[in-house]
């Protein structure tokens, strides 16, 4: 069930983004008056699963779930259609519009991707408005368990300051930024300290094939006691350990570490449960694991522990749209900065490149529409700027040539623009193959 809920996101996105793209060519090519001979959702290699001809356009769905099409008349693009681009040029083609209208219909898929990117964050905006803790707020510092970041010098306990300069303000905001970073302020123990992060970050965190860098201090919860457990009769799931041998602990770091003393013994402990202190004896293997999965708390309920401040906002729709837009263009430009890292071979962070596999991961086996809608906002900025890059065989590539054609007064050759074609397509699956083998490999590897 939980792979049926995540393969059915994965293409419910898929599909809106897909659609919303194509369309974004398929309207300016109609206004303009050129032929559209095929609108397809997903790849139809050797047939469709449906298709229906109207008017000029064929519509369909094919097949192979790796992006969509739309074929316009006159024009070079992934079917290399040599035989009708060899006959003279008819009105109602894309080659025999005028350069602007061209330039239009090819930037039509990309612009409807920023858009509904901006539509959506706006609407989350409004529905869900903003729920963060204030990075100030976070009296008793960071939870640090990911060995990259403690080679670097990062403790448990310390308080991010600010990153590259700029003061951080929501706890929920530091992991994106140091992502990226170049350095770190942080306070221990009423001292500023800064620490530089290696020009290869990013390398070295996909080698420590950990989620997240920083994590908040919470509570020690029970998610799950598997049958396995010497305290699968004591413990529940959603009770939080509040005491262990004798010892108030507020977290589940504090509580990680009492555990390394007490390997091989059966202990006293308070637990909550229900709101009520229960006391009970738990027993600690000699890998010092009470052998249990560790839970989350919503934020509802870390308030209610006192543990921390929850601020949230409500929008009205007006009010939505600039706090909408401006999330929008800080995504923007967060993903072009992993894209500038990505091609920065000192990074490393090409390795982390992923495929299908990896965009289908990101969705939660769970449903929610809040995560839902927030990925796929991510996912139509990804395939915005992805098809800008000026390849040849995608958007950018066409643009390019447009631009050129624009600027000189000359039109390249359609002997050209074929080559060209060819050299993108395959430049690109190249690329496919890359991400996807990169999915393969982090697969075997266990990743």
């Amino acid at each position: 069930m939980e792979f049926a809920i995540k393969l059915f996101q994965f293409l419910l996105s898929l599909s809106i983004l897909i659609v919303l793209h194509e369309l974004g060519h398929f309207i300016p090519a109609k206004l303009f008056k050129t032929r559209v001979e095929k609108f397809y959702l997903f790849f139809d290699v050797k047939f469709s699963l449906f298709k229906k001809k109207i008017g000029d356009t064929e519509y369909g769905i094919g097949w192979l779930p790796l992006g969509g099409y739309v074929k316009i008349s006159g024009m070079i693009d992934e079917s290399m259609d040599t035989e009708q681009m060899a006959l003279p040029a008819q009105p109602w083609e894309f080659r025999s519009k005028p350069a602007w209208q061209r330039l239009i219909i090819m930037l039509g898929g990309v612009t409807v991707n920023f858009i509904l990117a901006f539509i959506i964050y706006i609407g989350m905006t409004f529905f869900y408005g903003e729920q963060y803790i204030a990075n100030e707020n976070v009296k008793d510092g960071i939870w640090v368990n990911n060995p990259t970041i403690e080679k670097l010098g990062f403790h448990t306990g310390d308080k991010i300051v600010s990153i590259d300069g700029v003061k951080v303000i929501k706890f929920e905001d530091i992991n994106k930024q140091m992502f990226l970073a170049k350095e770190v302020d942080i306070n221990r123990n009423g001292e500023i300290i800064k620490i530089k992060l290696p020009v290869n970050f990013i390398d070295q965190l996909m080698k420590s094939k950990r989620g997240t860098l920083i994590n908040l201090r919470m509570p020690f919860v029970i998610g799950a006691v598997p049958n396995e457990s010497p305290n699968k009769n004591v413990l529940k799931p959603k009770d939080i350990i509040t005491s262990c041998n004798g010892q108030n602990v507020t977290y589940a770091d504090q509580l990680i570490e009492l555990f390394q003393g007490l390997k091989g013994k059966t202990v006293p402990a308070v637990i909550r449960r229900d709101d009520k202190e229960v006391a009970v004896n738990i027993v600690i293997n000699d890998s010092a694991k009470v052998v249990v999965q560790q839970g989350m708390l919503p934020y509802d309920n870390l308030e209610k522990l006192g543990l921390y401040k929850i601020n949230k906002q409500e929008f009205g729709f007006f009010q939505s749209i600039p706090v909408g837009v401006s999330r929008g263009f800080e995504e923007l430009a967060s993903y072009g900065k992993q894209l500038k890292a990505i091609f920065s071979p000192s990074t490393g962070a090409y390795k982390g490149v992923g495929g299908f596999t990896a965009i289908f991961n990101i969705f939660p086996s769970t449903w929610s529409w809040f995560v839902f809608w927030n990925i796929t906002a991510l996912l139509s900025i990804m395939l915005g700027v992805m098809n800008l890059l000026p390849i040849p065989a995608l958007d950018g590539g066409h643009v390019i040539f447009l631009l050129y054609e624009m600027v000189s007064g000359r039109k390249p050759s359609d002997k050209f623009l074929e080559r060209a074609q060819m050299v993108g397509f395959i430049l690109l699956i190249t690329l496919l193959i890359f991400a996807n083998g990169n999915d393969i490999y982090k697969a075997i590897v266990g990743k």
